[in-house]
């Protein structure tokens, strides 16, 4: 079995190769600034009379962007999809600098740009990734929109905090658990993906905004009916 990364990976590469077989090849890159790379067949929208039975959930790392971003992320998975809302997102802001922790502060406007999309009726429920007990406990007394899970790495701690599983108790806070690593794919191995996958790209000028990884889950039964990956990244030409 690949890692998480290496699925990432993987995946992102099939997917350009494939559509990069399938373009003119006299198609000037050079003046492209957004390119839309997608594998119809691989996206299967969901039959709206359905949609009552199955659960989409999201997790959204957020890569190279600021949280405005959040919000496109969103509608591009609602449209890939072919639903209104999604069920629930849980979001992993960029990685703060070396040497500094992650604040309320920082905190802050992607949680903002959440609450918007939950009042605007296009997420039901918001969740948070890797927050410990103090930090989980500020989120939630400042929050408009409270959190409704909070998922723990189970490689930095094989057992749940105590604290934080009394303050999600009490607070009616889920506790999940992942295997995620702190960045699924950085820029330096989608520039890699990139530069392998379509001739003549000028990868280094391409950056990755964020990834979105969602799943499509039957409810009355607890099986993933179908999952994938939503990528955005930006030109930077020079």
């Amino acid at each position: 079995m690949p890692t998480q990364p290496e699925g990432v990976r993987d995946c992102v590469q099939k997917t350009l190769t494939e559509w990069s077989s399938k373009i003119s090849q006299d198609q000037n890159q050079e003046t492209l600034e957004v390119l839309e790379c997608t594998v119809a067949q691989a996206i299967e929208k969901i039959n709206p009379e359905e949609r009552d039975e199955l659960k989409v959930s999201a997790k959204l790392f957020i890569v190279g962007s600021n949280s405005s971003s959040i919000r496109d992320a969103v509608d591009l998975a609602c449209s890939a999809l072919g639903v209104a809302q999604l069920d629930s997102v849980i979001i992993v802001p960029p990685p703060v600098e070396d040497g500094a922790n992650l604040s309320l502060e920082y905190l802050q406007p992607y949680w903002k740009e959440l609450e918007n999309l939950v009042q605007n009726k296009k997420i039901v429920a918001i969740g948070t990734s890797d927050l410990d007990k103090t930090l989980l406990e500020q989120l939630y007394l400042w929050a408009q929109v409270k959190p409704s899970s909070n998922q723990v790495n189970l490689a930095s701690c094989c057992v749940m905090p105590p604290d934080l599983t009394a303050f999600a108790k009490e607070c009616d806070i889920q506790l999940l658990t992942h295997n995620d690593p702190k960045e699924l794919l950085c820029e330096a191995s989608f520039q890699e993906v990139l530069q392998e996958s379509i001739q003549n790209v000028k990868a280094n000028e391409w950056i990755p905004l964020w990834l979105l990884r969602y799943s499509v889950i039957v409810k009355s039964r607890g099986i993933i009916k179908s999952k994938g990956y939503i990528i955005q990244a930006k030109r930077n030409a020079s």
